[in-house]
């Protein structure tokens, strides 16, 4: 469905037409300390997601106890969004389909950083300026890296004035920052920096090593691990293979309107459309432009879950681990986004009783992508996960069976859980008030 109040894609009668499996990698749920019934559910609740129509595309994995229990794919990659035609070739999503992360591409930007520590390279508590001279002005000298990345760096938001085009020029958009007067001084705010701070930690990078944030990542991470994709932007001859982004769900509108124009620098419909943009493939966005796979983000966050190796091989200290993930302030009101965050330097953590990543995932960390991404992993769970999709809607029917999903994987995964085990109060209201939501939405598709 199409209007211009309301998109979403065509939803087949026939799912199994749409979902791509992976069953070579997957293990039986009892390797993984889960039940049949626990993954059942799991999955059962991104075929629902899917059904809302919100997203074209929607590719998971999942690990648990470092075992993959799902690896899968439903939807398609282009050809079925909203405002597609009819006679476009449609071309499946699959769990080799790399995906753009937008925020959860700053995850990864921390951690690059995190490397530098360890090796010596830079200390968070250094001022900005002590790299990147011009930066020590009006009111900024003494703000930090660890401020950048824990969002209480003063630079939210871009100027008012700032020109669209910096986006895709990184140097520029770093002067244009040194260049701005601070909305608070360093450490007095806690604000989420939707863009600026990973140009910030890109420079910096540049800086020190004598390589962009993009070669430094292929070297320290990507070709250790044997990535195809997750980096920074993709290879030219790779660009077909990329998922498109489509705008769906409900208009965004004042006063939400307002709160994303004022953290993004562009209204929402612009972001997914420059996502799209070939230039937005090639050039470097740190915060914003990191593309992978679900399996590939999966198997990033279960590195670090397990202290900074996987298969072998080690990417961090454990030591490293522990600081990327340590608390840097309570739960206190976001001034960017206006909703209560916690974050570490470079995370965003979960919370009790309930959280980002679903109820009583204190001890999880990971990070939200455009609000439609999601990816982390839950010590307590001993859990790994990456959630892509494709669809970008803030307001929609989606948000009712994408909670289920999260209540459902918190429930399912926790230790000890057993095969008939399914009375949390969470799901007890979630699911009613979704059947609710779905008898209101669904019937104008």
């Amino acid at each position: 469905m199409n209007s211009l109040i309301y998109k979403t894609h065509t939803v087949p009668e026939d799912l199994s037409s749409v979902i791509t499996i992976d069953s070579s990698q997957e293990v039986s749920p009892q390797d993984a300390g889960m039940s049949i019934k626990g993954v059942q559910a799991i999955w059962d609740s991104v075929l629902d997601l899917y059904r809302t129509g919100i997203y074209p595309g929607i590719s998971l994995c999942m690990r648990r106890r470092g075992k993959i229990v799902l690896k899968r794919a439903i939807g398609h990659a282009r050809g079925n969004g909203p405002d597609d035609p009819k006679i476009c070739e449609k071309v499946l999503l699959t769990p080799d389909t790399p995906v753009c992360q937008f925020s959860a591409s700053k995850a990864v930007t921390a951690m690059i950083a995190h490397l530098l520590v360890e090796r010596g390279a830079i200390n968070l508590t250094d001022p900005i300026s002590y790299y990147i001279p011009g930066f020590g002005f009006y009111g900024k000298e003494n703000t930090t890296i660890y401020h950048i990345l824990s969002h209480h760096g003063g630079i939210p938001t871009l100027p008012a004035n700032a020109d669209p085009e910096l986006l895709f020029d990184p140097e520029g958009f770093v002067r244009m920052l040194c260049d701005k007067k601070p909305d608070a001084p360093g450490g007095r705010r806690m604000s989420y920096h939707a863009i600026t701070g990973g140009f910030i930690i890109g420079e910096i990078v540049q800086r020190v090593t004598g390589m962009n944030i993009r070669e430094f990542l292929r070297e320290t991470i990507q070709k250790p691990l044997k990535f195809k994709y997750f980096n920074y932007g993709m290879n030219e001859d790779d660009m077909p293979k990329v998922a498109m982004n489509y705008n769906t769900g409900f208009p965004v509108v004042f006063p939400l309107s307002v709160i994303v124009k004022r953290a993004l620098g562009a209204s929402w419909n612009d972001v997914v459309r420059v996502s799209n943009d070939p230039r937005f493939l090639k050039t470097i966005i740190p915060a914003g432009n990191l593309y992978a796979t679900a399996d590939e983000m999966c198997q990033f966050f279960e590195m670090m879950l397990n202290d900074g190796i996987i298969d072998g091989v080690r990417i961090f200290e454990p030591l490293t681990i522990r600081r990327a993930i340590m608390e840097s302030d309570s739960m206190k009101l976001d001034t960017t986004m206006m909703v209560p965050m916690r974050y570490s330097a470079g995370m965003m953590l979960g919370a009790s009783p309930i959280g980002m990543y679903g109820p009583f995932t204190s001890r999880a960390f990971g990070h939200l992508g455009f609000i439609n991404i999601f990816c982390w992993a839950d010590p307590e769970r001993n859990l790994s996960c990456a959630l892509l999709t494709t669809g970008k809607s803030l307001i929609g029917p989606h948000l009712l069976p994408l909670s289920r999903f999260l209540s459902k994987t918190s429930w399912y995964c926790r230790e000890g859980a057993g095969a008939n085990e399914m009375t949390d109060m969470w799901c007890s209201y979630v699911m009613p008030l979704s059947k609710i939501l779905q008898s209101i939405f669904l019937p104008c598709r």
